[in-house]
């Protein structure tokens, strides 16, 4: 994160960088604890200053033993050494180590220098809203990243994050193309105030999949591994990216990469479980996000179909859904409840354009329904928007039973296997110059 500058009163704008009961000032160079100045030597100064600006976030030991001693090789032993004492200061726990990889900071940070600490306090709210996923809190969210960057236009994090809630209002609210500007836009103000900035590469990386660029997004972020190879955002969008692209081995695989970086690591892993036909860790990956669809769906797909239209009606009646997740919802509803025609006319009436796996999602819900003619439509919508259904998926999905009996599934299984070989190919290729 860089170190910005305001010309704002300074007796309301924030000096240090503020976690726990501590007090970080960069420019004074001291560390406070309750008001009380606690002695740092200039080393562990400057690694404490690395780990606070990108807190919850990994910092490589290379990296790190880059900052602290650029002209000088170091063994490991130094790091370990400086990292130990840093801890007997904030406290063993704020700074944890990732095994032989490097270390990150976990307190969480609620002050910013240069920043007002009440638009600091709004900013750590948008982010709070916007991790609960609904309409109405990304709408706050939105509101409130404005409010923000109206107080302080050169906050890069407080741009990406609005740039998340635009982009998600975007594609589950009508008539939204507004907002899928200011998204972009959003980011691009992101990336120009820190062209560095992980998170921002980790949701551009969802505005690209929507709009049909997952190769454009595959090579955009393993040119960003080449240069960052211990980043769990990088891993994190190469999830989704490798799924588009029918690649479920390698999704799960990068998933596996970044969560041994970070256990928190926020992917969509849930996903690629479930089309992977694992659908029992679908559901406990899926826990504890905003749950909507996935966990039903795999419900049901375990057999536990009256535990599937319990959570289904309740959702319909209780949340305030787009009328995407209303259909993709309500569809799988009927499916369950043998009303195939309502399913159809939910599926058929709404508008898929910006999100093309609901599209796989749909295909299921024909297929389940006898409809394999429309299942393989939906499978071709979805493939010519930019999302490739894994063939083990279409082979071995009971719910594409009815799909795998229709005359021409053999073409589409032909079609859908030449286009991931070539995402296969070209991940090979992109791996191999790491």
């Amino acid at each position: 994160m860089p170190h910005r500058f305001s010309n704002q009163n300074q007796s309301v704008v924030d000096s240090a960088y503020r976690f726990g009961k501590f007090e970080l000032h960069p420019a004074d160079r001291l560390l406070r604890r309750g008001g009380k100045v606690l002695a740092l030597q200039p080393r562990p100064f400057d690694a404490l200053l690395c780990l606070v600006t990108r807190a919850q976030h990994l910092i490589s030991k290379k990296e790190l033993t880059r900052t602290l001693w650029p002209t000088v090789h170091v063994s490991e032993a130094n790091l370990t050494n400086l990292i130990g004492a840093l801890r007997k200061v904030v406290g063993r726990s704020a700074i944890r180590t990732v095994s032989k990889h490097g270390y990150r900071f976990e307190l969480p940070v609620t002050g910013e220098p240069g920043v007002r600490r009440a638009t600091y306090e709004r900013f750590l709210r948008a982010k709070r809203l916007i991790a609960q996923r609904s309409l109405e809190s990304m709408e706050e969210a939105r509101d409130l990243c404005c409010t923000v960057l109206a107080e302080d236009p050169d906050f890069a994090a407080a741009w990406e994050w609005l740039g998340r809630c635009c982009w998600f209002l975007h594609k589950f609210t009508p008539r939204s193309e507004a907002a899928g500007a200011l998204a972009r836009a959003a980011l691009e103000r992101a990336f120009v105030l820190d062209p560095d900035i992980a998170v921002a590469h980790h949701f551009y990386t969802f505005v690209e999949v929507d709009g049909g660029r997952a190769t454009d997004a595959m090579v955009r972020l393993f040119d960003r591994m080449r240069r960052h190879p211990a980043e769990p955002e990088t891993l994190a969008g190469l999830v989704q990216v490798l799924r588009f692209r029918g690649l479920l081995k390698h999704s799960l695989e990068a998933h596996r990469r970044a969560a041994e970086l970070d256990p928190a690591a926020d992917s969509s892993v849930a996903h690629t479980h479930f089309l992977a036909g694992d659908f029992a860790r679908a559901i406990e990956t899926y826990s504890g996000r905003g749950a909507f669809y996935l966990d039903a769906a795999a419900w049901a797909a375990l057999g536990e179909t009256k535990r599937a239209v319990g959570l289904l009606r309740e959702r319909l009646r209780d949340a305030a859904l787009s009328p995407l997740m209303t259909a993709l919802l309500g569809s799988l509803l009927a499916v369950l409840q043998g009303k195939a025609q309502h399913a159809v006319r939910l599926m058929e009436a709404v508008d898929t354009s910006r999100e093309p796996e609901v599209l796989v999602y749909f295909a299921r819900h024909y297929a389940q329904a006898g409809l394999g003619a429309s299942a393989a439509r939906s499978v071709r919508r979805a493939m010519q928007a930019g999302f490739v259904c894994a063939p083990e998926t279409l082979q071995n999905d009971r719910w594409f039973a009815s799909l795998r009996k229709y005359r021409g599934f053999a073409g589409l299984l032909a079609e859908v296997r030449t286009q991931v070989a070539e995402s296969e190919l070209q991940y090979q290729r992109l791996a191999s110059a790491i």
